[in-house]
């Protein structure tokens, strides 16, 4: 058998298996014993409800992975790649074309095979357990424009990846890492102003209480807003959510409409001063350099497997291209994907740990970090999130720490004389 062959099938039922391995213990830290912390806050009867929301989650996220693996097994043996590649080169265009036509069929494959399980998890999954506030219209609608925006700024990248690598030569990987690089500071530019408009409305705070506290909190740790924005996200599901955008005059914070109606005006600041925190800690720049860095290492290793023969061959390609290179490449780079991304979610962690505590010292409650405690309990609560999920869950898919961990770090830091 090949070596390539042999390499990604092993890659992709290894990853497969670790996965449902990690979904199984995951499903067995659930304990129907309330923790202590949320006494009070969560009632028996809602807690099971979370449980089950978990359980549900996961036995749909285990069906729908192994649906993608054996659709992606049967699609590498019985040659899929290679009569896509067929259908692209039809078409008689010059190889950057054949290139984007090859992958729009692609993603056209890929989009139809996830299409249902997007429907079920929304109109059903979500549904079930009182989320869902998107319609038909508005699921088909942001569709339509997801794809849209995929052409418009996708489409010209990958063409000027495929550029590069057609003409530079050896040095064609340092000209796509900074192509890559623009277009992500572009779109951080144009995300709150142009793009996320097209899914949302952002009407500007109303004077009132909460503005007055959002913008004395400014005012005290002397960080010029731009704008304080609330988004309709009541229109597409029930879940709280706050975030900065954007940088320099085209910053944003931006409260979806639901954080306002189950938060009280203090545990919004405290939520605010989190936020905050990762701007004044620099987490945001660091984070954005090591992605930058990863995408470096990324497209080096990739020019040394361009055209590799007996990389093709393992596709059963008849035909060698730069284009279908892009897309093999990803399958050898998985393992790695999967390391780097274990390494940025525990940083991310961390960084999530430290925003907290420049929370607590900062929000001008002195209640070391109370509010935000109390926040995050709601937050948990409403959006039946799992209090107790498995150690190595969290590991290889949390970015936030879990909340009881948050909660235990904020109280000890609380505790310690001049902290």
């Amino acid at each position: 058998m090949n070596g390539y062959l042999l390499f990604i099938l092993t890659i992709l039922l290894l990853g497969y298996l670790i996965e449902l391995t990690v979904a199984l213990l995951n499903l067995r830290s659930l304990s129907p014993a309330l923790p202590d912390e949320f006494a009070g806050v969560y009632d028996q009867g809602e807690y099971a409800r979370s449980q089950e929301y978990t359980k549900v989650n996961t036995r749909f996220s285990l069906v729908q992975s192994t649906v993608s693996l054996l659709a992606t097994l049967a699609f590498i043996l019985a040659g899929g790649f290679n009569l896509v590649d067929e259908v692209a080169r039809g078409f008689n265009f010059s190889p950057i074309p054949t290139g984007l036509a090859f992958s729009v069929i692609l993603a056209l494959i890929a989009g139809l095979l996830n299409l249902p399980f997007s429907i079920y998890s929304t109109f059903v999954i979500e549904e079930r357990f009182g989320f869902n506030t998107t319609t038909v219209a508005t699921f088909l609608l942001d569709m339509v424009k997801g794809i849209l925006l995929t052409v418009m700024l996708g489409g010209p990248l990958l063409a000027a990846i495929l550029w590069f690598f057609e003409t530079i030569g050896p040095q064609a990987w340092l000209y796509c890492w900074v192509a890559a690089v623009a277009f992500i500071l572009v779109v951080q530019f144009l995300a709150p102003v142009v793009i996320m408009p097209l899914f949302n409305k952002f009407i500007p705070l109303a004077e009132g209480e909460l503005k007055e506290a959002i913008t004395g909190y400014a005012a005290a740790q002397r960080f010029a807003i731009q704008g304080i924005y609330t988004m309709d996200g009541s229109k597409r599901s029930t879940r709280a959510n706050a975030f900065f955008t954007g940088f320099g005059r085209f910053r944003r914070i931006v409260f979806f409409d639901t954080l306002m109606e189950k938060l009280s005006v203090q545990e919004i600041v405290a939520v605010l001063a989190h936020e905050m925190g990762h701007y004044r800690l620099k987490h945001i720049p660091v984070m954005m350099a090591l992605s930058i860095a990863q995408m470096g290492i990324m497209f080096f290793i990739l020019s040394r497997f361009l055209e590799n023969p007996g990389l093709f061959a393992a596709f059963g390609m008849e035909q060698v291209s730069i284009y279908a290179s892009l897309v093999f490449f990803g399958f050898l780079y998985a393992p790695i994907s999967t390391i780097l991304a274990i390494g940025f979610n525990a940083f991310s962690r961390r960084n999530e740990y430290q925003a907290d505590r420049f929370a607590a010292r900062t929000d001008g409650a002195g209640t070391g970090g109370e509010h935000l405690i109390s926040g995050l309990k709601r937050l948990s609560v409403s959006n039946l999130s799992n209090l107790t999920p498995h150690p190595l869950h969290v590991a290889l898919n949390y970015s936030h720490p879990p909340i009881l961990a948050r909660i235990k770090a904020l109280r000890q830091s609380a505790a310690q004389p001049g902290d």
